[in-house]
């Protein structure tokens, strides 16, 4: 396993690095059998140490987990902890999404783009001539960046939101072949948009 650890204006001492190295070792050998890499990111904020940790654990298989407490080692605990437990829960749907990558259909090629808001300007003492509904609705595109729209199944699509505590996924229902997209409510559930005519049954 593949690990990098750094710090954001922080000195991290050898023994923490060997820590993370070590533990992330052992929760890659229980849950999978290729080799995955890993990014953990430390830093401060107020009196806090904060651990970010990403894991890429096969094609579109993504795991993260976030830590805050007093000291570094305690943050990586709660981050590590809270990756744990999402593995713990889909144990099965996981060790067996990274065995069969080579048998996924591959991902359709998207863009996906960052969209600058537009900014209120205050009104001059002279009128100036109206807007047009595009000028007045357009943002201005700061970043483009390509994206993949995954083949899943509803609870796969479900698990992966899960893994990565991503807000949102969306994807290409294995079943029904229609777009979905699954999304975190603030109520805490699981909210599932399907594009599907309203006539067919869900998948």
């Amino acid at each position: 396993m593949h690990i990098q650890v750094s710090g954001k204006q922080i000195d991290l001492s050898d023994a923490l690095k060997h820590r993370v190295n070590t533990h992330l070792g052992n929760l890659a050998e229980r849950y999978f059998d290729t080799g995955l890499q890993a990014q953990v990111t430390f830093g401060k904020a107020r009196s806090f140490f904060t651990c970010d940790i990403n894991v890429k654990a096969g094609r579109g298989l993504v795991l993260r987990g976030e830590g805050e407490a007093a000291d570094a080692n305690a943050a990586f605990d709660d981050a590590a902890e809270h990756i744990a437990k999402r593995l713990r829960r889909y144990h099965k749907r996981v060790t067996s999404h990274a065995r069969s990558t080579t048998r996924q259909e591959l991902p359709e090629r998207a863009r996906s783009y960052v969209l600058q808001p537009i900014e209120e300007h205050e009104t001059d003492a002279t009128p100036s001539a109206p807007l047009t509904t595009e000028e007045e609705t357009f943002a201005t595109i700061i970043a483009e960046q390509p994206a993949d729209i995954p083949v899943l199944s509803v609870g796969e699509a479900v698990m992966r939101l899960d893994l990565s505590g991503q807000n949102f996924l969306l994807f290409r229902n294995s079943a029904s072949r229609h777009i979905s997209l699954v999304y975190r409510r603030d109520d805490g559930n699981i909210g599932w948009l399907d594009t599907a005519p309203l006539d067919t049954p869900p998948a």
